[in-house]
């Protein structure tokens, strides 16, 4: 048996109303939706994996150390060939020699990451297993899949016993083409647009996977593959369930199409809501579809994070996707090799500073002459906390940005940038950092106010993004 002892789950800030559509194309193709999450110039499917999967594990009060399987599901990686289970590892602190598998090419991706999982906690391959999904689909801007595209990310710890046990699940295939794709070297996802085509495929494959369950199941709640805000509606007879139990799981209202993290989304919040029985159907184009079925006492360790706090224009959403934007500044920025950018990974990840052997004084980075007795030596490892308080703040407006940062900047606009005091994790001592702002505008941050770190794009260099940790108010 595989159980849930942990669920986390996020949404980025920024939101767009279908209103905000319909004034920019007179109409507005995501039926059922009434806005959806947008994710900020700095995040992508990898720092919105990064998020919900640390809420998960502060949930169940899980050491990410203990963690042996690791999972990461979406349908658009920020790059098409790289196992970014490594960096979410990294990021996580994940034990380097724990088992890691990339599950993509599809919005079924994160039922066949828990499927896998469940295989791997059976067989007693792991003991601990996070499974992450994250996404934020994107079409041609004038397509229903855009209007509906949302962005967000669910994470679930899995282990042999707990309060939510996975007690079904039956899957099924059958050939559809051209229902939802994204050929080699596009951008956007597109389909057929055959409605009847469309129609079918997606409710013969959803029965047909619910079909093979043991057991017809009578859930409290259906958390359903959510292309938009209607289709899972129209499943609602080939899944045996009614309309209430779709509306009692569904995010795709207030959030939109999260792709391969629509049904881990819709099961993260069921669960954290008490539901005690779930099933679970995803969808992915081709056609196939996977069906769980989730029964749990109702109390789940979840922590989730869905609420959204800045309403975006139509022209600032395609600013924030990178639709439209400045060109870049002339002139050279400062250049950091990707060898050098790999050494400091323990600092951008994970906050890991260093104590001078002579004088006890910490820095940060840990590199380098003691900034107080100009010691050289092996530094002793100090961690960090992740919480502190700002010493200093400024704004750098639009045109102020070192060329490195100036993509970001054109589609995310003025920044802070602080030097922030970051303790260590008893509190005790702290050390200045220099760092930027995010998930606030900048005239939210001020001297003395709490911070936490967080991890997000920093800029791409030589084709290769930087991730590292940037702060945003404590309260965010």
């Amino acid at each position: 048996m595989t159980a849930i002892t942990g669920v986390g789950a996020y949404a980025p800030r920024f939101r767009i109303s279908a209103e905000a559509f319909r004034d920019a194309w007179g109409q507005f193709q995501a039926a059922g939706v009434s806005e959806k999450a947008v994710a900020a110039a700095d995040e992508d499917s990898l720092t919105m994996a990064y998020e919900a999967a640390r809420r998960a594990l502060e949930a169940g009060d899980i050491d990410a150390a203990n963690v042996d399987w690791l999972a990461f599901a979406t349908s658009r990686p920020p790059l098409a060939e790289e196992d970014l289970t490594a960096r979410l590892g990294a990021m996580l602190e994940v034990d380097e020699s724990a088992t890691r598998q990339l599950f993509s090419g599809s919005t079924r991706a994160g039922t066949r990451a828990l499927w896998a999982g469940m295989d791997a906690i059976t067989a007693a391959e792991a003991a601990t297993g996070l499974v992450v999904a994250a996404d934020a689909p994107r079409g041609d801007p004038d397509d229903g899949i855009d209007h509906a595209a949302g962005a967000g990310a669910a994470a679930l710890v899995l282990e042999s016993d707990g309060p939510a046990e996975i007690v079904d699940r039956a899957e099924y295939a059958t050939p559809y083409p051209g229902t939802r794709f994204r050929n080699t070297g596009e951008d956007e996802t597109r389909g057929l647009g055959v409605t009847q085509y469309d129609r079918r495929a997606f409710t013969e494959t959803i029965g047909g996977a619910v079909d093979g369950l043991e057991a017809a199941p009578e859930p409290e709640a259906a958390a359903i593959q959510a292309p938009d805000g209607k289709l899972p509606y129209r499943a609602a007879g080939a899944a045996g369930v009614g309309t209430d139990e779709i509306r009692a799981a569904a995010t795709v209202h207030r959030l939109g199409d999260l792709g391969a993290a629509s049904v881990p989304v819709s099961l993260a919040g069921a669960l954290a809501d008490g539901s005690e029985s779930v099933l679970a159907v995803s969808h992915g184009s081709g056609a196939g579809a996977d069906a769980l079925v989730v029964e749990s006492d109702g109390e789940v360790p979840a922590e989730t994070a869905f609420e959204g706090g800045d309403t975006l224009t139509y022209a600032e959403y395609l600013r924030q996707r990178g639709v439209v934007t400045s060109g870049p500044p002339s002139g050279g920025g400062a250049y950091v090799s990707v060898p050098s950018w790999r050494r400091s990974i323990p600092q951008r990840y994970t906050l890991q500073a260093g104590r001078c052997p002579e004088c006890g004084a910490l820095s940060f980075p840990p590199e380098g002459a003691c900034a107080d007795c100009n010691a050289l030596g092996e530094y002793e490892p100090v961690q960090l906390s992740g919480a502190g308080v700002i010493e200093a703040v400024t704004t750098i407006s639009q045109g102020g940005a070192p060329p490195e940062f100036a993509e970001q900047q054109s589609r995310s606009g003025d920044y802070a940038a602080a030097i922030v005091a970051l303790e260590t994790d008893d509190g005790g001592e702290s050390v200045s950092i220099a760092t930027m702002g995010t998930d606030a505008a900048p005239d939210a941050f001020s001297v003395g106010d709490r911070i936490e770190t967080t991890i997000r794009r920093i800029y791409t260099q030589e084709g290769v993004t930087r991730y590292g940790f940037k702060v945003r108010p404590a309260d965010a």
